[in-house]
């Protein structure tokens, strides 16, 4: 016979196992009481880093901002900082709810600056990138 400690629901049980030769049962022991150990306690995790945080774009006027319509996670940024584009090229590819989604320039202009980077999680109305 060996015995063994099993845990079930978080209670810690010690079980007698018996092994049978040629086919025939041996007889089983009398069970025993539940031996009760604590649960190990769940230590919290620890954060390594701060959040980043979050800096207000300004934008002048003349200066058309493309906000997030949604909130996602930047995939791929199509367009660079002094880039001539025309009103409907796409700037940004955005995933939401496991869908890309393409960003497109609200005006035509310049690029004046991107405010996101690929990989990165933004909300709604965040300022993506200005067009001047």
């Amino acid at each position: 016979m060996k015995k063994f400690n099993v845990t079930v629901n978080g209670v810690n049980y010690e079980v007698a196992v018996e092994e049978i030769f040629d086919g025939k049962p041996v007889a089983a022991a009398a069970p025993t009481a539940p031996v009760i150990k604590p649960a190990p306690v769940p230590v919290p995790a620890v954060s390594v880093s701060a959040p980043p945080v979050s800096v207000p774009v300004q934008v002048t006027e003349g200066e058309t901002p493309v906000n997030s319509p949604m909130p996602g996670k930047i995939i791929k940024v199509m367009v660079e900082v002094g880039q001539a584009v025309q009103k409907g090229d796409i700037i940004l590819i955005l995933e939401a709810m496991k869908m890309q989604n393409e960003i497109t320039a609200p005006v035509a202009g310049t690029v004046k600056s991107i405010q996101v980077s690929a990989a990165q999680n933004v909300k709604p109305g965040e300022v993506l990138a200005v067009i001047g």
